[in-house]
C-alpha cells in the first residue's frame, strides 16, 4: 500500500475502484459501500485506502471510529453534505466535438451565480441563456463557487465538499453539459474555487484530521495547514480533477492571501506549474484574488488578478462613499483613478497614510488586471445589496460600462450588468438550524454595522426572500434592458474587432493620462500595432481637452457633458 496520500473514490478500470481518505486521528476506518462494510488499510502518515469492485452510482460513506461520514473529496452526494456520497465516473460523459479554447486576450467575463442567474437556478437553465450571451459578445463566464455547501441556498463560498457540484444546481453531468454548451457557443468557463477555508456547517474534517487545520483562523473560518503534503494533495487533486473531469478553461482562486504555507505561496506556484503541465488540448487560464496587490503570482504562472483598485477608486469617486475598505481611496479618488488608468493598480508599494501596500505591477500585460465596475462582493456586502447603477443613475452607469469595455484591461461584468439590471444581489445562506441562523444574523449585522451601513430594511440573510430578490432575470423593464443589451453588443463588437488585435500585438508602455479639470481624463494606451485613445468625463466636462480626431465610439460629449466618453482606436 502506497504511503502517498490520495483522496476520494477513483475508478481504476476493469470495474476496480480505489477509495482513500486521510484520517490521522482515527483508530479504525472502514468503507461502507452500498451498505456493505469493507475494512480499509492504514498507510504511514494517516492515510487509509482500499481497492474494491464498484461501479458508478453507488452510495458510500467512511465509517471512522464508528461514525459514518461523507467523503470530503466526493464527486457527488445523494443529498445534503452529511452524506452519503456517490461514486461518479467522469469518463462516461460524451463531450462530442473537441474544444480548442480561447486566448486570454479575447476574454470578456460574466460573473454569475448559478442559483440566481435564472428563475430555475440550475445548470440546465443557465445553459439555455448561453446563446444570448454569445450573441452579445460575452466570451467567458466565471461561475461563483459550486462546491457543495450546507442547505439549499448560498453564495458558495462556504463549501465543504470541494469536488461535488451543489445538487440544487444539478448533477455532475448536468454541469458538464453546461460547460459543453458554453464551449459550443465559443464561451470559456472559469470556476471560482475556494481553497482558503471551509464553511461553518457540515465540515467533518476536524473530527478525524485535526492536523488539516492551524490555530490561526482566516476571516471566514479555521486556517488550513498548507505546510502538510496531505493537505496540499487534497487541494491539488481537487483543482486538477475539476479541470480534467469538467473540461474547464480555468479558475478564479478566492482570496489566495489566506492560503498560507509560510513559503511565499510555494503551494500556489507549484499548483500553477502542475496545471500548465496538463495536456488538455486547450489553454487554461488562472486568475487569483489577492488583496496584497503583489505581482509575484502573475510572474510565476498566473495570468491575471482581480483588480479591486479600479473598482474602489471609481466607487469612491462617483458615490462619495468612504466606509470600510473604501476609506483608503477617500483622499484623492480621481487621482487614484488616473493612476489606475495609467498603470493598472493604484497601490504599488508607495507611501500611504494608512499603510504601504502592494508592489509595482505596471510591467505586466494589461490582461493581468481583471477590472470590474461591480462584483458579487461589492454589491452583496451591502445591507440592501444595491448595484452601482442604483447608486449613481443610468447615464453615469452607461458611460462607466462603455469605459470598462473599451479599456485594455480584462473586463468583467456581474450577471445582469450586460442589460443594466437594477436588481439587488444580497448575501444569503441556509443554515441547518435556528442556532445557526441566529449566529449568521448576528454576525452579518455586526459586520455591516461596523463599516457604517444602516440595517433598516435589510432582508433576513437566512431567509428565502434574500435569494429570490437577487435574481436579475427576467428584467423588470424589458425595453430598457434591450437598449442596454444593444449598447453592450456594440461595445463588445468593437472590442473584438479593434481592441483584441492590439492586446495580442503587445503592450509597449504604460498609459499616458492627462487630467482635464477635476473629473475628466484623456488617456492613451500604446501597443505594438497601434493605440487606444479615450476621452472620459466622470462628473464634469473635460475642460480644455481636444476632441479625438475620428472616434470609433462616442457616448455623450465628454467636453460638454458631465458624463461622456469618446474612444479612438488605431491599428
Amino acid at each position: 500500500m502506497t504511503a502517498s496520500p490520495t483522496w476520494g473514490a477513483q475508478p481504476l478500470g476493469d470495474g476496480l475502484w480505489r477509495f482513500a481518505i486521510w484520517a490521522p486521528a482515527a483508530r479504525r476506518v472502514a468503507l461502507l459501500l452500498d451498505g456493505r462494510e469493507i475494512a480499509m488499510e492504514a498507510a504511514p502518515g494517516g492515510s487509509w485506502q482500499c481497492r474494491v469492485p464498484a461501479r458508478a452510482g453507488m452510495s458510500y460513506l467512511f465509517r471512522i471510529d464508528g461514525r459514518d461520514l461523507p467523503d470530503p473529496a466526493a464527486r457527488a452526494q445523494l443529498g445534503g453534505v452529511e452524506g452519503p456520497s456517490v461514486t461518479v465516473d467522469p469518463g462516461g460523459f460524451d463531450w462530442g466535438a473537441g474544444w480548442p479554447g480561447r486566448p486570454l486576450e479575447e476574454a470578456v467575463i460574466l460573473e454569475l451565480h448559478v442559483g440566481t442567474f435564472t428563475p430555475e437556478g440550475t445548470f440546465a437553465a443557465a445553459a439555455g441563456r448561453l446563446p444570448d450571451l454569445a450573441a452579445l459578445g460575452i466570451t467567458a463566464v466565471e461561475l461563483m463557487p459550486v462546491s457543495q455547501f450546507a442547505g439549499r441556498r448560498g453564495w458558495g463560498y462556504d463549501g465543504v465538499l470541494i469536488r461535488a457540484p451543489h445538487p440544487a444546481y444539478g448533477t455532475p453531468d448536468e454541469m458538464r453539459a453546461f460547460v459543453a454548451e458554453a464551449q459550443r457557443q465559443g464561451i470559456m468557463v472559469l470556476l471560482d474555487l475556494v481553497m482558503n477555508h471551509f464553511g461553518p456547517f457540515g465540515n467533518f474534517l476536524p473530527g478525524y484530521a485535526p492536523q488539516f487545520f492551524t490555530d490561526r483562523p482566516t476571516p471566514w473560518g479555521d486556517g488550513i495547514d498548507f505546510n502538510r503534503p496531505e493537505v496540499q494533495a487534497f487541494f491539488r487533486e481537487a483543482a486538477l480533477g475539476w479541470l480534467r473531469e469538467y473540461r474547464l478553461d480555468g479558475f478564479r482562486f478566492d482570496a489566495v492571501h489566506e492560503i498560507r504555507d509560510g513559503q511565499d505561496q510555494r503551494f500556489m506556484r507549484e499548483l500553477a506549474a502542475a496545471i500548465h503541465a496538463l495536456d488538455l488540448g486547450h489553454p487554461v487560464h488562472l486568475i487569483c484574488e489577492d488583496e496584497r496587490n503583489l505581482p509575484h503570482l502573475r510572474e510565476a504562472g498566473f495570468d491575471a488578478e482581480w483588480n479591486d483598485d479600479w473598482h474602489n477608486a471609481m466607487h469612491v469617486a462617483l458615490t462619495g462613499e468612504t466606509q470600510g475598505y473604501y476609506s483608503r481611496f477617500a483622499r484623492d479618488p480621481f487621482g487614484d483613478l488616473a493612476r489606475a488608468l495609467a498603470r493598472g493598480q493604484v497601490d504599488e508599494g508607495q507611501p500611504h497614510p494608512e499603510e504601504a501596500r502592494g508592489a509595482e505591477a505596471a510591467h505586466l500585460p494589461w490582461t493581468a488586471f481583471v477590472n470590474a465596475n461591480q462584483t458579487h462582493d461589492q454589491i452583496g456586502n451591502r445591507a440592501l445589496g444595491e448595484r452601482l447603477i442604483t447608486l449613481i443613475g443610468d447615464a453615469p452607469a452607461r458611460v462607466l460600462h462603455a469605459a470598462l469595455l473599451c479599456m485594455p484591461f480584462l473586463p468583467m461584468l456581474f450577471m445582469g450588468e450586460e442589460e443594466g439590471s437594477e436588481a439587488p444581489f444580497l448575501f444569503f445562506c441556509d443554515p441547518p438550524d435556528e442556532a445557526g441562523r441566529a449566529a449568521v444574523r448576528k454576525g452579518r449585522g455586526a459586520e455591516l454595522t461596523r463599516i457604517g451601513y444602516d440595517l433598516a430594511g435589510m432582508p433576513d440573510p437566512t431567509g428565502v426572500e434574500a435569494m429570490e430578490v437577487s435574481r436579475p432575470d427576467p428584467p423588470r423593464d424589458p425595453e430598457r434592458a434591450g437598449a442596454w443589451r444593444d449598447l453592450t453588443r456594440e461595445l463588445l463588437d468593437l472590442r473584438a474587432r479593434r481592441i483584441v488585435p492590439l492586446l495580442k500585438s503587445g503592450k509597449t508602455g504604460i498609459g499616458e493620462v492627462t487630467r482635464h479639470g477635476a473629473r475628466a481624463f484623456a488617456v492613451r494606451w500604446p501597443f505594438e500595432t497601434g493605440e487606444i485613445r479615450m476621452l472620459l468625463s466622470l462628473g464634469a466636462p473635460a475642460t480644455g481637452a481636444a476632441a479625438l480626431a475620428e472616434p470609433d465610439f462616442r457616448l455623450g460629449d465628454p467636453m460638454r457633458d458631465a458624463f461622456g466618453l469618446e474612444v479612438e482606436i488605431t491599428g
